[in-house]
C-alpha cells in the first residue's frame, strides 16, 4: 500500500522545488517508464511535490536503469542526477521510495529514536551491506516531529539485505508490525504536503447530513463494520413528485495539470425506485454501498454536480453517497468490487479462482481479470478474450499495459494507501505463466 516517510535531511540547499525535472534515460524498458509516470501520478495525489520533464535546469534527475535500485538523498549534483531503477525494481513502491531518497527522505530505521522501535541483527547482515543500517544523529536529520512508523514505505522489510533470503535482519519491538510493508502513508504524507482535493459540498438543496436512512444504509461507508458512527449525504425519493430533484453542488475547482485529467470517485447506495435516478443515471439496485469513478476533462474552474431525480412508482428509501474524492488522475478502467472478501480468502478452498465479467480497454480490446485465493496471498492474473471489435484491432497488440492495484478503504485518496503492480505486453516476451501475488 502506499506509506510516505518524513525521515529527512537538514539544510534547504539540498532540498528540491517542485516541479522536479527529469529524464527518462533510453535504457529504460517500456514498462518501467509506465510505472514511473505512475509513481509520480502518486507524488502529485498525494504531496505538494510534482514532476515535470527537463527543459534546461542545471539540476535534474535522471532516472536509469543500472543494476539494483538506488538514488542519492537530497539534491545533490548537477547536470543529471542518477535514480537507478534496475532489473526487478519496476514497482511503483520502489520507484516511490527511490525517488523520496533523492527528495531528501532517508529510511525509516535511519532515525536517531529507532533503537526504541527496532532491533538491527547485524549479525545477520549480508557483508558490504551494514551501512544501509545506520542511524543518524539529530544534527544531521530530522524527524519533521512525526511519530516511529513501521509501515513507512521508506522502513525495510524483515530480511533486506539478510546473507540468506528469508534470514531476519529487523527485528519489530512491537511484533504486530513485523514485515508491514505498503506505499505512501499518512505519516509520509505530513512530512511533505498539507493540501487536500477532496469535494466538499457547498449546497444542500433537498440533500441532507444523516448516520442512516430509511430502507438503508444504516451505517455510512467510511466507518462500516466498526463500532464509529459516520455519517453521509442522503436523498429521500419516498416522498414527493415524480421529476422532482435535488441538487448536491461541489466547491469551486481549477484544474492544475495540462492534460486536464480528474476523476470523481464516490460510493454510493440507492435504497428507491429503480426508476430513480442519478446524475450519470446510475441505476443499479444493490442493497451494498458500490464504488463508482466518473472521468473528467475540465480545462478551468468547474463545479462537479450531483442530481437525483425521482422516477415513477412507490419508493421507500432513495440515493446516498459518501466518501467523494476528486483528483487529478486517470480513472481505473476497471473496478471489481468484492463482496465479503476477508471471508472469501480465509474459509474457500485452496486455488479457488474468482472471474470478473468481460471488460474491454479503451481501445477496444475485451479482457478478464482472474484471483486466485490461496489463503496465504493472492493471486491476479489478466488474459484477452474474443470481443466486438476484434477484426479492427491490432494483433498482437504490443506495449499495453495493465496495472493491478489492490485499494485500501480509507476515505480520503490522499491518505489511502494501495498495493500495485503493472505488466506490459512485450513482443519479444513470452512468459505464460506470468502473474502478480499480494500477500494479506
Amino acid at each position: 500500500m502506499e506509506n510516505f516517510q518524513r525521515n529527512g535531511i537538514l539544510g534547504e540547499n539540498k532540498r528540491w522545488q517542485s516541479p522536479v525535472p527529469y529524464i527518462l534515460h533510453s535504457s529504460l524498458d517500456m514498462n518501467t517508464k509506465g510505472i514511473i509516470l505512475r509513481a509520480f501520478d502518486q507524488f502529485r495525489l498525494k504531496t505538494c511535490m510534482d514532476f515535470k520533464p527537463r527543459d534546461s535546469e542545471m539540476f535534474y534527475l535522471t532516472i536509469e536503469k543500472h543494476t539494483g535500485c538506488s538514488s542519492y538523498v537530497g539534491r545533490t549534483f548537477a547536470n543529471g542526477q542518477v535514480v537507478n531503477i534496475g532489473e526487478y525494481c519496476g514497482i511503483v513502491a520502489i520507484v516511490e521510495h527511490e525517488l523520496l531518497h533523492a527528495l531528501g527522505f532517508y529510511h525509516e530505521q535511519s532515525r536517531y529514536d529507532r533503537d526504541e522501535y527496532v532491533t538491527i541483527v547485524y549479525e545477520n547482515i549480508l557483508e558490504g551491506t551494514q551501512e544501509n543500517f545506520k542511524n543518524y544523529s539529530e544534527n544531521e536529520i530530522t524527524t519533521l516531529g512525526t511519530p516511529y512508523d513501521y509501515t513507512s514505505l521508506m522502513h525495510y522489510g524483515k530480511d533486506d539485505f539478510g546473507k540468506v533470503p528469508g534470514l531476519i535482519t529487523i527485528i519489530t519491538k512491537q511484533p504486530e508490525f513485523q514485515d508491514e510493508y505498503c506505499s505512501f502513508s499518512d505519516k509520509d504524507v505530513c512530512g511533505m504536503s498539507r493540501c487536500s482535493r477532496s469535494v466538499e459540498n457547498s449546497s444542500e438543496n433537498g440533500w441532507g447530513r444523516v448516520t442512516q436512512a430509511a430502507g438503508g444504509p444504516y451505517t455510512d461507508h467510511t466507518n462500516m463494520g466498526s463500532d464509529s458512527t459516520g455519517s453521509f449525504m442522503h436523498a429521500s425519493t419516498a416522498s414527493g413528485q415524480e421529476g422532482d430533484t435535488a441538487w448536491l453542488e461541489s466547491r469551486e475547482m481549477t484544474p492544475s495539470r495540462k492534460c486536464s485529467v480528474q476523476c470523481l470517485q464516490f460510493y454510493y447506495y440507492h435504497s428507491g425506485n429503480e426508476l430513480d435516478q442519478l446524475n450519470i443515471w446510475i441505476r443499479e439496485y444493490l442493497s451494498y454501498w458500490q464504488l463508482h469513478h466518473v472521468p473528467l476533462n475540465a480545462t478551468k474552474t468547474f463545479q462537479v454536480e450531483f442530481q437525483v431525480h425521482k422516477g415513477a412508482g412507490l419508493s421507500t428509501g432513495g440515493f446516498s453517497i459518501d466518501d467523494i474524492n476528486l483528483s487529478e488522475t486517470d480513472c481505473p478502467n476497471l473496478t471489481w468490487q468484492i463482496r465479503d472478501f476477508e471471508n472469501l480468502l480465509t474459509t474457500s478452498d485452496y486455488n479457488t479462482y474468482l472471474y470478473s465479467s468481460r471488460q474491454y480497454s479503451p481501445d477496444g480490446y475485451a479482457f478478464q481479470i482472474i484471483t486466485k485465493l490461496s489463503r496465504s496471498y493472492i493471486g491476479v492474473y489478466a488474459r484477452l478474450l474474443s470481443g466486438k471489435y476484434d477484426d479492427t484491432l491490432q494483433w498482437p497488440c504490443p506495449w499495453r499495459q495493465i496495472t493491478f492495484l489492490l485499494m485500501d478503504q480509507n476515505p480520503n485518496i490522499q491518505l489511502r494507501m494501495s498495493k500495485q503492480n503493472s505488466i506490459s505486453t512485450d513482443p519479444k516476451r513470452i512468459d505464460p505463466g506470468e502473474s502478480i501475488s499480494f500477500t494479506p
